[in-house]
């Protein structure tokens, strides 16, 4: 099998954050990670008589904070991919980078859904497990001390794809799989008396219907001096230039904008309002501060407190919206504020 390996600037050895700008380019055969899972993949090989040789014959690369700000990347890469003749499409692993792991999960479900198989691995953590869609997603650990491990885990996943079968937990997957219907040799009732027995036993993990959860972020760390800093506003409050001329949505957001504030001391009532259909905006719509407090922000650069307030703000709706596509939301506001040299935000919910 053919395999296209997707990496980011870093571990193309490309370079660092300085590097994270740097659009899709394709490398001839395996690069950082990618040499050790083609070690893994002949051992595989080996050790399996009737198995076919899977190879990585060439590497995609593309910035992190270029893939999280250009949506249409996906698609650029996948035609790289298929250019350099794929089979298979491996991305990662992202383990818990945000960005990497975003542009990993928006490249293999683009692939999966266009019919090339793809797998993307990274921590379980990782906001970009949801974005990959029905691809699947095999976890990594949460740093590339874990390399190994996880990449021995990546190949095992690879030769079980390569029979057309499909991974399970027990693969080491993570994320939402394809509901199959299928048939088994024991009945419902009998299945049921089993899991009553592992419960009592003291298995509490066993399940066929997984729950879905939640993760617990971290805060970040302090900003060591906020004078000379440069700062940036954003919020969930679906504040907008009054009439809402680019249609932000009121509820269950697709999206995000952005608006400069340069020369604007405090945001007048008239010319901006929240259009939020969570609560209540009329509070708010006379005086828009009270969502985003400009006025304040201005005073604080004033008077030297923060060094300077980020030129634009960053906006969507918080009303409905789902945890999944927050978490992108997230992500690429990070992407852009860091490349703008932003070193703190300021985040208002309604």
């Amino acid at each position: 099998m053919r395999i296209v390996h997707y990496v980011n600037q870093f571990y193309a050895g490309l370079g660092g954050e300085e590097a994270a700008g740097i659009g899709p380019r394709v490398l001839d055969g395996t690069v950082g990670p990618g040499r050790l899972l083609s070690q893994l993949l002949s051992a595989e090989h080996q050790e399996a008589e009737h198995q076919d040789e899977h190879r990585i014959v060439a590497t995609i690369v593309c910035g992190d904070d270029y893939a999280a700000s250009n949506t249409a990347v996906a698609e650029e890469l996948l035609g790289m991919a298929r250019a350099a003749g794929a089979e298979l499409l491996v991305a990662g692993p992202a383990f818990g980078s945000g960005r990497y792991g975003l542009a990993c999960a928006r490249l293999v479900a683009a692939a999966h859904a266009d019919g090339l198989p793809a797998l993307a691995t990274m921590h379980p953590d990782n906001p970009g497990v949801s974005d990959a869609g029905a691809a699947p997603v095999v976890a990594a650990g949460a740093t590339s001390r874990q390399m190994r491990p996880t990449l021995q885990t990546v190949a095992a996943a690879i030769a079980k794809l390569a029979t057309g079968a499909t991974l399970t937990v027990a693969d080491g997957r993570v994320a939402r799989a394809a509901r199959i219907s299928r048939l088994v040799e024991q009945r419902a009732a009998a299945r049921a008396v089993e899991l009553v027995l592992r419960r009592l036993a003291g298995d509490r993990e066993s399940t066929e219907i997984p729950l879905g959860g939640f993760d617990v972020v971290a805060p970040a760390a302090p900003v060591d001096k906020v004078v000379g800093a440069a700062v940036a506003l954003a919020t969930e409050g679906a504040l907008v230039p009054a009439g809402n001329p680019d249609r932000l949505e009121s509820a269950r957001a697709t999206r995000w904008m952005r608006y400069p504030i340069e020369g604007v001391d405090s945001f007048a009532s008239g010319e901006w309002e929240s259009v939020d259909g969570g609560f209540a905006t009329t509070a708010a719509n006379a005086d828009p501060n009270r969502i985003l407090p400009l006025d304040t922000a201005r005073t604080l650069e004033r008077e030297g407190t923060i060094g300077r307030l980020h030129n634009e703000f960053l906006v969507t709706v918080g009303n409905g919206t789902q945890v999944a596509t927050a978490r992108r939301f997230g992500v690429e506001w990070a992407a852009e504020l860091r490349k703008a040299g932003v070193q703190a935000a300021i985040l208002t919910a309604t």
